[in-house]
């Protein structure tokens, strides 16, 4: 699938969502806090949203970014070949997310394989989902964390776990970005 035909699809997606939480434009720019102006151009796909506003639309609607793409996908299956995961990049802010493993309603985890620029940096305001379980392994370069006031360091090899809740962001050393796994799942 052509990156034009997936960012119209995922603005399709995004259209639906917000007719079936029965939001006009204006309500759904004051539950998310972004422009109505800007929600009009990612629901007709003239723009690709950030990953900031993607979670932003996915916190009013509670779910995963993963499952928003999943479903953009419609990938109902069990083995992922390398030419069946989802690439989504967010250019602006130097971030390619492939999804690795799909969220299921059978399963609770999903699988994500990111990856940040150097000096990338994203931030999250708050969670989709309150309490959602984070493993993440550093593959190479350096990343740091933070959740609420709480920051962790990760060099390559590194791990880390942590239950999502309140404000996070993921910052990319300058030099070097960060490639990581993470794995994400339903408390």
């Amino acid at each position: 699938m052509s990156s034009t035909d997936y960012r119209q699809r995922l603005a399709a997606r995004l259209a639906a969502l917000r007719l079936q939480h029965n939001q006009s434009l204006d309500e759904l720019s004051s539950a998310s806090g972004i422009s109505r102006a800007s929600l009009s151009r990612i629901e007709r796909g003239e723009v690709s949203p950030t990953a900031e506003v993607l979670n932003q639309l996915c916190s009013v609607y509670g779910m995963t970014m993963s499952r928003l793409l999943n479903e953009v996908e419609q990938v109902a299956e069990n083995l992922f070949r390398a030419d069946q995961q989802t690439l989504w990049l967010d250019d602006e802010k130097g971030f390619e997310r492939r999804l690795l493993i799909p969220p299921s309603n059978q399963y609770k985890c999903e699988m994500i394989d990111g990856k940040l620029r150097p000096g990338a940096f994203i931030e999250y305001q708050k969670p989709p989902v309150q309490g959602l379980e984070h493993y993440l392994w550093l593959y190479d370069g350096e990343l740091t964390i933070t959740q609420n006031a709480e920051a962790w360091s990760l060099k390559k090899g590194d791990s880390l776990r942590f239950h999502l809740s309140g404000s996070s962001s993921f910052r990319a050393h300058d030099s070097l970005g960060a490639h990581y796994l993470l794995v994400v799942c339903k408390s």
